[in-house]
């Protein structure tokens, strides 16, 4: 097996660096432009790819339950014999990881938008917008754009890939291996080709951390004037960014088996203690009919759903919104993941990935935003004035607002919020630079340069005005065009990658090797 050195890899620090430093200067020179550039690019993505990324992520979810469910669910990867980390721990890096401001905001504000405005999936249906019959509707599209196909993308068939590729024929954790299985080292040595993959994946994977950490400054310093009287202004949006950097960067420093994991399972608690609290103290029966309803409808209606073309301008701003910023993750996602999944079998990480991750979210999201719909009904305009007038984190002011014992719960869904993206931060701060460097355990100077770029970036675009923020959440979409592009290839290289595996595990020759020597053909690999 040829171990190929880990190194840094300048030209893609300096590419990927360099451009998101353009962009910044580009937005400090004329914000304006840069928006309207990238909205202009943005236009293209949805137009030219939705179609293509609405195929991609439904065939990722096929493909990967295909190779989870089949015999070649078995194969236990990394070549370990037993797990490296423990199921919750590794559940909870997992899902804190991709939740980032989802975690609450989107979960407080998406199901109202879709319940005060319903999406044409459902218009002429007999559901009127704003009514009960709109509830089940509007949690089974939120259920669409953070389930099955959303996590699946993130952590299945490339994690499978780069997992075989790395650990037993000892390519580099970087994106460009996502295509060993049909090039072989031809991909390492073509170093331009590599570069581009590379850089892309990184460039995509910033953005998409950026636009999260500025618009939580954004989101945070709203809910601390809300709740404590703080002045909202650029002073104590900056001041919440630094704090974050600074946790991220001291996680990131401690690696994976500290600091990351440290705050991944303590966001998972916290969430669950409020997950509690709400369904004891507030609508708890109302919850769980419509989670049970919602599923009912999002299982009946999931491929017209994934499939629906109806209505481009609808598309654009919810759906392939969504897929471009889960696809510019995918990458990145799947080096993370594949650095915490070694011994678990592929049975294993498609049922965590792509199941229950999916299921616990939904029922999340059912929880924050189905506390709201339940206050809005009783008293409309509740929760919906306040999200019409300030946004996604006056949603989750007002519904905490309304529950008993609002002063512990308000700040603790404030504290999860900023958790969420702590651990998405200090996660990818760590991601980008095994990126980088091909190893899976990145210098810690390397580290902390990415988590400090990430939030110097939003502080500037912050600074600017938002729409500098707006700017770069949207051109995370734009950047997923190459990204996607990387990810099609999965489709034949993770089975590829899984029927050898399975070869090399269980075929003739390995039980053989076994039965004579009486070892374990897994550590032979």
């Amino acid at each position: 097996m040829k171990k190929y050195e880990s190194k840094t890899d300048w030209p893609v620090l300096f590419i990927s660096g360099g451009l998101l430093v353009a962009f910044v200067l580009a937005a400090f020179i004329n914000v304006e432009f840069v928006s309207n550039s990238v909205n202009q690019s943005f236009a293209f993505a949805v137009k030219y790819f939705g179609a293509f990324w609405q195929v991609l992520l439904l065939g990722t979810f096929f493909i990967a339950l295909f190779l989870g469910f089949s015999k070649y669910g078995k194969v236990r990867l990394g070549a370990m014999d037993k797990p490296e980390v423990g199921y919750f721990k590794w559940i909870a890096m997992i899902m804190t990881t991709l939740l980032a401001a989802g975690g609450v905001f989107w979960a407080a504000a998406e199901p109202m938008f879709h319940f005060l405005d319903v999406s044409p999936n459902f218009t002429g249906s007999g559901v009127e917008s704003g009514t009960e019959s709109a509830i089940v509707p509007a949690f089974a599209q939120s259920y669409l754009h953070w389930g099955f196909l959303a996590w699946s993308i993130l952590g299945t068939l490339g994690t499978i890939v780069l997992m075989y590729a790395h650990y037993q024929k000892g390519m580099p954790l970087k994106p460009r291996t996502l295509l060993y299985p049909l090039l072989g080292e031809k991909i390492m040595k073509n170093s331009v080709l590599g570069t581009i993959i590379d850089a892309s994946a990184v460039i995509a994977v910033a953005a998409g951390t950026i636009g999260p950490i500025g618009f939580l400054g954004l989101q945070a310093a709203y809910g601390m004037e809300a709740l404590f009287g703080v002045p909202n202004n650029l002073f104590t949006q900056v001041s919440i960014i630094i704090a974050v950097v600074a946790i991220a960067t001291i996680s990131a420093i401690t690696g994976l088996r500290k600091g990351i994991q440290f705050l991944s399972n303590l966001n998972i608690i916290i969430t669950l203690v409020l997950m509690v609290a709400i369904l004891v103290l507030g609508p708890g029966g109302f919850i769980f009919d419509t989670f049970l309803a919602a599923t009912g409808v999002h299982l009946q209606e999931f491929l017209a759903m994934s499939t629906f073309r109806g209505d481009s301008d609808w598309l654009g701003y919810w759906t392939v919104f969504f897929w471009g910023w889960f696809l510019g993750y995918g990458p990145m996602m799947a080096i993370f993941i594949a650095t915490i999944t070694r011994g678990r079998t592929i049975r294993e990480l498609i049922f965590a990935v792509s199941i229950i991750a999916p299921t616990v979210t939904a029922f999340w999201f059912t929880v924050v935003g189905g506390t709201g719909m339940f206050y809005e009904l009783a008293q409309p305009g509740i929760v919906s004035d306040a999200l019409n007038t300030s946004g996604m984190p006056a949603a989750m002011v007002a519904i905490t607002q309304q529950l008993p014992l609002s002063s512990v719960i308000a700040p603790l869904f404030l504290l999860v919020t900023i958790l969420f993206v702590v651990t998405t931060a200090d996660s990818m701060a760590y991601t980008i630079s095994v990126a980088i460097t091909g190893d899976g355990h990145p210098p810690k100077i390397m580290r902390v340069f990415w988590s400090i770029i990430m939030g110097a970036v939003a502080i500037v675009l912050l600074m600017i005005s938002e729409g500098g923020i707006q700017a770069i959440q949207s051109f995370i979409v734009v950047t997923a065009i190459p990204v996607s592009l990387l990810l099609l290839p999965t489709f034949w290289a993770a089975p590829k990658a899984a029927k050898i595996m399975f070869e090399d595990q269980f075929g003739k020759s390995a039980k053989s090797k076994s039965r004579a020597t009486g070892t374990n053909p897994l550590k032979d690999i």
